[in-house]
């Protein structure tokens, strides 16, 4: 239904309700009330075919009666948004979240002579002065590309253009498996969620027996696996992290059954094979071109963490209020940005889902940081006008298609799809803002077991 109307006058109040947090209150006069109802009614009559009479000539009672409720809603919902968005413009706000029905109220019906009012609640960008930009100090890792790292390298191209095949058991480390999944939550009758096919992979040695299963990650999974066969049932539990994306698993126990229906184990393809794969004459240009691909993910690496350390300079440096209450969108948001920043990157698929894991699995803190770090870099690029060009779109997304093994447009059309192309551009425009601030930085190189300590130190204390 389409209505052209007279502009409104909107009674638009609003008033703040926490830290980046506002209520807005629309008032709709009643004349407009009037005004749009009558307007939906002749629109629908124009057109409007009943038994009994010609087109467009069946009387508005009768019409009244029978979609009276329908077209009500459709005019309500109409006016809702001409409101909001009136509200938005007129009050300058910058919201960071869809408009959320205010907890415990009921939005009321279009009614004929009154004035229509409601309210909804919305969280905006918070506003601040960034510090701690000018002059940043970093340390820059100094990594020498050696054989082992090419020989590490080459073990997991074996692996991944490998041949599955079927096994029953018992289960060794890296086996992968296809189970039912039954989730139960704490204080929550029923199951929570179930998965016919969710994937599984037995831990690998150096993993410290934790493992991922449906995005979180589990102490003793590799116990629970080792030795079983399919058909084999396992039952692990987990407690929902502070930052877990979805705010009624917060702090609640989170069990899974896990039925395992088929399995598989790989065998590694051999080195010579692999190069005849990839079109080289001989195992040494395969080695090349591998010492190649580390020496750019090292500098991509190395540049990402110099990038990091100019972000952690300034949030130290940077304070204002935050929201109080992490919101699900919110969350999910920080993890995509963390997952593709990780794929952007250079690291692979499935060490990208099990670090996004850790870090869901990881405190509200860390997650609450990230975002801070998204307002941060959504000043700076502001105030830089730094912008994502079209070119720079496409071309991170055909990198990240040809880490995924398909094609750039049938990825591009997922990212539109589930709303994600927000969070690509996002990593683009956060990597533009540090590499602008990264031009007069004071940088230090340090060898890469000097890095590695530092690194490992900063995470012990974090764990405090």
């Amino acid at each position: 239904m389409t209505t052209t109307a007279a502009p409104i006058d909107f009674d638009i109040q609003v008033a703040d309700t926490a830290p980046c947090a506002k209520r807005i209150t629309l008032t709709i006069p009643a004349q407009a009330v009037n005004a749009r109802l009558d307007a939906a009614f002749e629109s629908f009559a124009a057109g409007a075919v009943v038994p009994g009479f010609r087109k467009g000539k069946a009387p508005r009672a009768l019409l009244e009666k029978k979609v009276g409720e329908s077209l009500g809603s459709e005019a309500r919902q109409q006016l809702m948004s001409e409101a909001y968005q009136k509200a938005i413009e007129s009050k300058s706000l910058r919201p960071i979240s869809e408009p959320m029905q205010v907890e415990g109220t009921v939005i009321p019906e279009l009614a004929r002579g009154k004035a229509f009012t409601f309210q909804v609640d919305i969280e905006t960008l918070p506003d601040f002065e960034v510090k701690g930009a000018e002059g940043v100090s970093v340390k820059r890792p100094m990594v020498e590309i050696k054989d082992e790292h090419i020989n590490g390298e080459l073990l997991r191209q074996c692996y991944r253009f490998g041949t599955p095949s079927r096994i029953e058991g018992p289960f060794e480390n890296l086996d992968r498996m296809v189970g039912k999944a039954v989730v139960t939550v704490e204080g929550r009758d029923g199951n929570y969620f179930e998965s016919e096919n969710a994937l599984c992979v037995v831990p690998a040695k150096e993993d410290e027996g934790k493992g991922a299963l449906l995005g979180m990650i589990f102490e003793g999974l590799e116990a629970a696996l080792l030795g079983k066969s399919v058909g084999s049932t396992i039952v692990v539990s987990v407690v929902g992290a502070d930052a877990h994306e979805r705010e009624e698993l917060r702090g609640k126990k989170i069990t899974v059954t896990y039925t395992v229906k088929e399995a598989e184990r790989i065998t590694p393809q051999e080195v010579s094979k692999l190069a005849e794969m990839f079109g080289l004459e001989s195992e040494a240009m395969l080695r090349e071109q591998v010492n190649d691909a580390l020496e750019q993910r090292r500098d991509g690496e190395q540049r990402a963490a110099m990038r990091e350390q100019v972000y952690e300079t300034i949030l130290d440096a940077t304070d204002f209020e935050m929201p109080k209450k992490l919101g699900e969108m919110q969350v999910a948001r920080t993890l995509e940005q963390q997952r593709y920043n990780l794929l952007s990157r250079g690291v692979d698929p499935e060490a990208a889902e099990r670090r996004v894991a850790e870090m869901q699995s990881g405190s509200a803190d860390a997650v609450r940081r990230k975002l801070k770090q998204f307002f941060i870099v959504g000043k700076l690029a502001e105030q830089f006008g730094v912008t994502v060009t079209e070119a720079e779109l496409n071309g991170r997304i055909a990198s990240l298609a040809q880490q995924q093994n398909v094609r750039p447009e049938v990825l591009r059309k997922d990212l539109e799809k589930n709303n994600r192309m927000g969070e690509v551009m996002h990593v683009i425009r956060e990597a533009k803002v540090a590499d602008r601030l990264l031009v007069n930085a004071k940088v230090e190189d340090v060898p890469a077991d000097d890095w590695n300590a530092l690194v490992n130190e900063k995470a012990k204390q974090a764990s405090r």
